[in-house]
């Protein structure tokens, strides 16, 4: 019986917000909250111990990704569904690693709502297509070319990240500044990247939620 799944629910948007407790209760789910901020959220998950939390990431107060990391610092049970409008190369990997159950376009009609809830009960992974797409195209070749970097390399690239130059990275590290281009160098070619001098600036445009979730 679907009232015996308890359903909170958070987004700042209003009408998004009034309209899938809507859809939630015409199929029968046990809605028990809604609430426009992350704070609100968290407080809600503790107290009511939801069955399901169907949050989305950019809230006031608390992201859906903080909400869901003091949850699971409480050892909570409740197995969170992101509904959001962004297709962030970041927030994808980041919803790998956390082990999050559910990540859904705010785009999708309700029954894919519908059928990840009820994959999520199963305790399957369910997402919108284009996620495990920018998980196999985009995110992986990045992340089997950085795990080859050195722990120099990728302390190097991180201050390319913060806008250093090589003069500044040196003096940084007390290294000459021909080691830093090395470096350089080495990185340039492990990443498969032109000889542009502007192209490992533009990687880490790019890519710089990589340098963050490792």
């Amino acid at each position: 019986m679907n009232n015996n799944i308890s359903i909170i629910i958070a987004d700042d948007h209003p009408l998004i917000l009034k309209g899938l407790r809507v859809e939630l209760n015409d199929f029968g789910f046990n809605v028990i909250d809604a609430v426009s901020n992350g704070a609100k959220a968290l407080e809600m998950i503790v107290l009511k111990k939801p069955t399901i939390a169907i949050l989305d990431i950019n809230m006031p107060l608390l992201n859906g990704f903080e909400v869901i990391i003091k949850c699971q610092q409480e050892s909570s049970n409740t197995k969170f569904i992101l509904l959001t409008a962004s297709k962030e190369k970041g927030f994808v990997l980041k919803a790998i690693k956390m082990n999050i159950s559910g990540y859904l376009l705010k785009d999708e009609p309700f029954s894919v709502i519908n059928k990840c809830i009820r994959e999520v009960l199963k305790n399957k992974f369910y997402t919108s297509n284009f996620f495990p797409e920018t998980y196999t195209n985009a995110i992986m070749p990045q992340l089997e070319k950085i795990k080859y970097l050195s722990p120099s390399e990728r302390t190097i690239i991180r201050f390319v990240a913060n806008r250093k130059s090589s003069k500044d990275i040196a003096q940084f590290l007390g290294i000459s500044i021909r080691t830093v281009q090395k470096h350089r160098s080495n990185i340039i070619s492990k990443l498969d990247l032109s000889s542009d001098s502007d192209s490992l600036s533009f990687w880490v445009k790019e890519n710089n939620y990589l340098l963050d979730i490792e």
